[in-house]
């Protein structure tokens, strides 16, 4: 009976040393298995596949590179430019919790920009968070940009403007002369501060990269003094070489924002093109993100497809008969977007031919 006591508790002692091994075998193997998996996730998840220039003819390749930036129509967005890469859109959300994104994401969608490149991919969403760390984001920029090639686009409303601002300021190393790229796909820092450049193939800090566009709506300074963000009073209107175009959209008297009768401009501190554009006063802060209703009626949709910045406001179809909220900087912006698609589509595509042997 001893003897046999003795043996059983031998043989539980061995299971149980056994399992703390395989246990340790599992905990030092997971973070691999993981690594993999999620490497093989991004190199096959749709949200992430823009569409590559081999894909395309010849023909159709010379019609893309053609197009003027300036002057694209409807049928140069749908026949062509549908076919070509387009760079991710990052929308940004303001602080109020109802109030998303998402509806002016639609309206781009509509207009027919591609809906994989405003998904958040995470979950698919098309609104962006915007209490979020600055950081988070420029490295999640650097991320993209190695990845596919085309630095993405950041359009903020009210919060969500004052972190794309914050994010030009951390690709300018105005906090850290260093930033972690930043996976997306598992939301973690990669152990590694640069990136290798897609346009040459030469290794760079994420820092120093430049945004092509980005739009900011009715980002005011009361708002800052109300949730402390004390760093970016000072920068909020100056905006710096970490962007090529800006837009800043304002609507006089916007209690929310803390605008009086003329709001104070942007100011580039360098070479970024800056635009100020003052919105209607009878315009809702709250109400700035809904324009999908505009895509929708054909009316507003064909002024808007028209649109140049030479445009005059007056000429907008009459309200009475059709819904025109937020038309105005709903036509600016999409005009933008489409001028930035067309050109980061012709740079990708010349490089490519200039790559082929």
């Amino acid at each position: 009976m001893a003897r046999s006591a003795r043996r059983h508790a031998a043989i539980r002692a061995l299971r149980s040393r056994l399992s703390r091994v395989r246990l340790r075998v599992w905990r030092a193997l997971l973070p691999a298995l993981f690594a993999a998996l999620f490497a093989v996730a991004a190199a096959v998840s749709p949200t992430f596949a823009a569409a590559s220039p081999a894909e395309l003819d010849a023909s159709t390749v010379e019609r893309i590179l053609a197009l003027d930036p300036d002057h694209l129509t409807a049928r140069d967005v749908n026949e062509l430019l549908a076919l070509a890469p387009a760079p991710r859109i990052i929308a940004l959300q303001g602080s109020l919790a109802p109030v998303t994104m998402q509806p002016f994401a639609e309206f781009l969608i509509a207009m027919g920009y591609p809906v994989a490149r405003l998904q958040n991919p995470r979950d698919g969403s098309l609104s962006y968070g915007s209490f979020g760390k600055s950081e988070v984001l420029a490295g999640t920029l650097a991320w993209d940009y190695e990845r596919e090639g085309m630095m993405p686009l950041l359009i903020g409303h009210s919060q969500g403007g004052m972190l794309a601002l914050k994010t030009l300021y951390e690709l300018a190393g105005a906090f850290s002369a260093a930033i972690p790229v930043w996976n997306p796909l598992i939301d973690a820092a990669e152990p590694r501060t640069s990136i290798v450049d897609p346009a040459d193939g030469r290794e760079r800090p994420v820092v120093g990269l430049r945004v092509p566009y980005v739009a900011v709506l009715a980002t005011g300074l009361l708002p800052r003094l109300l949730l402390g963000q004390w760093t970016m009073i000072p920068k909020l209107f100056k905006v710096p070489d970490t962007v090529e175009e800006f837009t800043g959209f304002a609507i006089p008297w916007d209690p929310i924002a803390g605008t009086f009768a003329h709001p104070e401009p942007y100011a580039a501190t360098g070479s970024a093109v800056v635009r100020n554009v003052v919105l209607p006063a009878s315009y809702s802060h709250i109400g700035l993100p809904r324009a999908a209703h505009l895509a929708a009626d054909p009316a507003t949709r064909a002024w808007i497809d028209a649109w140049t910045p030479a445009t005059d406001p007056a000429s907008a179809p009459d309200a009475a008969a059709a819904d025109t909220a937020n038309l105005l900087h709903a036509a600016d912006i999409w005009y933008s977007v489409k001028r930035q698609w067309c050109r980061e589509a012709q740079r990708v595509l010349r490089a490519a031919r200039e790559r082929r042997p």
